[in-house]
């Protein structure tokens, strides 16, 4: 057990393990742990002529591969702060990012963007010509994540943890020396921390640059990968994959199967449990903000139909309108706080933190506890319907939907009504070659749900509705649909 700077991981594994034991690996491009430490070493060489030093930010905009990783590990060795975000972001919501994040440098995959912005291209100092050792630095955040939520608004979400980390704590069954195997995109916190912190312990990462259900099933027998991260999205295409397609590949390394972002329909849950085992499948519900999760396996969800766990690390609380604590059963706002007295594990910039007195904090969703503790997610706050009285709850309604064999994605938003005050509307992804109308699923969910619950219309679309970690921009559908009514 020690403390180690990040900037120096990939050389401490080349040192421990051997610099030519494979580090990561992105389809057929493969970085040694010797590799990625040499080229991380001449990238942090390159942006110190960029005048990139201690304490900067520098935005990435990259897509999932080797070359990501060289540039976080630079950055950490100048004692810098990455802040990935999507490389497909329009050039004007990447200002809007920088703008908030006031990076010393931006570093863009995309022409365009190169172009808008000013960045550095992909492949700038891979090459420098200056490979001499540099002492790392300590970062005071060793992350700043991008969140725009439901609304699309950006904030940055600020990690209180520096880049000097104890390389002695291994949660969530991280496996060491192992392999682990990485599909979701890296601009998303779970994954980039998760992925970074596999490396810290020796663990390499098998990465994907899309997500693509049978490729996942044969990355993992021909690596033998024990421990994955999933969200639901990915969880069902792996589902509906023909028998004998899933059942072809053997399984029997993976230790350890989480998923989170997203809820995850029971019949979904129920599957993957009856499949890999409860023992192997684990949920976490939490945000980028890291103040608490909840986090419980397959065999206490069993017991616990529906649930997302209990905390882990902190305690939870269910409160009303009214600011006081509603007992197990009713409905309220989740707040939760980190065990024990100390500073916020994170600070925001373009945004204000829900947190209370009592260092409670809420991400503004709803849910409730059961008479054990555990905690069941109803929905975000701000994604809440109330149609005529009556409070709907988009994820239930999704859920139902999403049970259909014919439905791939389903969002579900609110929309004025002169009646009722809301309507209930949904959005609907079908998988390729299916059929299905929209009285067809309408009766499908009026066998799961009461009748106010319903959507009043089912809308159909060829575009995917959530990116691939299983994110949905709610505000914009209901927004872009009103627009279109008043048009």
């Amino acid at each position: 057990m020690a403390e180690v700077l990040l900037g120096d991981v990939p050389a401490r594994n080349a040192a421990r393990l051997g610099t030519d034991r494979w580090a990561l690996r992105h389809g057929d491009a493969v970085l040694s742990w010797g590799e990625l430490a040499e080229r991380a070493l001449r990238r942090a060489h390159a942006l110190t002529g960029q005048g990139v030093s201690q304490g900067d930010r520098v935005v990435l905009a990259l897509p999932n591969a080797n070359a990501l990783y060289e540039w976080t590990f630079a950055l950490w060795k100048l004692g810098a702060t990455p802040t990935v975000v999507s490389p497909r972001l329009p050039a004007t919501e990447l200002e809007a990012i920088v703008a908030l994040a006031e990076p010393r440098a931006v570093v863009a995959a995309d022409p365009a963007l190169q172009a808008a912005l000013g960045a550095l291209p992909e492949h700038f100092g891979r090459d420098h010509a200056d490979g001499s050792p540099l002492a790392s630095k300590e970062a005071p955040h060793w992350k700043a994540m991008t969140s725009g939520g439901s609304t699309g608004r950006p904030k940055l979400i600020v990690d209180a943890l520096s880049s000097r980390m104890d390389d002695g704590f291994r949660g969530l069954a991280m496996p060491a020396d192992g392999v682990m195997l990485n599909p979701a995109p890296l601009y998303h916190n779970f994954p980039f921390a998760m992925t970074h912190m596999m490396l810290m312990h020796g663990t390499s990462v098998v990465g994907m640059a899309k997500f693509d259900a049978t490729e996942f099933l044969a990355l993992v027998e021909r690596y033998r990968v024990q421990w994955v991260s999933l969200v639901p999205t990915m969880m069902q295409r792996i589902a509906r994959l023909p028998e004998e397609a899933r059942l072809a590949h053997d399984l029997s390394s993976l230790e350890t199967v989480w998923h989170t972002a997203a809820p995850i329909p029971a019949s979904l849950k129920r599957f993957w449990i009856d499949w890999l085992g409860p023992e192997r499948i684990w949920e976490m519900y939490g945000g980028t903000e890291g103040f608490c999760t909840t986090q419980l396996n397959g065999s206490e969800w069993l017991a616990h139909r529906g649930s997302v766990g209990r905390p882990a690390g902190g305690e939870l609380l269910i409160r009303g309108e009214d600011g006081a604590r509603l007992p197990a059963g009713e409905i309220g706002e989740i707040f939760m706080r980190k065990a024990g007295a100390g500073a916020p594990s994170y600070a925001y910039v373009g945004a204000e933190p829900r947190r209370l007195d009592d260092g409670f904090e809420s991400l503004g969703d709803h849910g409730w506890v059961d008479d054990d503790g555990y905690l069941y997610i109803a929905d975000r706050r701000t994604d809440l319907i109330v149609s005529g009285g009556h409070n709907v709850y988009p994820a239930e309604v999704e859920g139902a939907l999403l049970e259909h064999p014919a439905v791939a994605e389903a969002v579900v938003i609110g929309l004025p009504d002169d009646d009722l005050g809301a309507r209930v509307h949904a959005v609907v992804r079908l998988e390729d070659a299916a059929n299905a109308d929209a009285e067809a699923l309408i009766a499908f969910a009026a066998e799961r749900l009461v009748a106010y619950k319903l959507p009043r219309a089912v809308e159909f679309t060829g575009q995917p509705l959530r990116d691939e970690a299983g994110k949905v921009r709610r505000g914009k559908l209901r927004d872009d649909r009103i627009a279109q009514t008043v048009g």
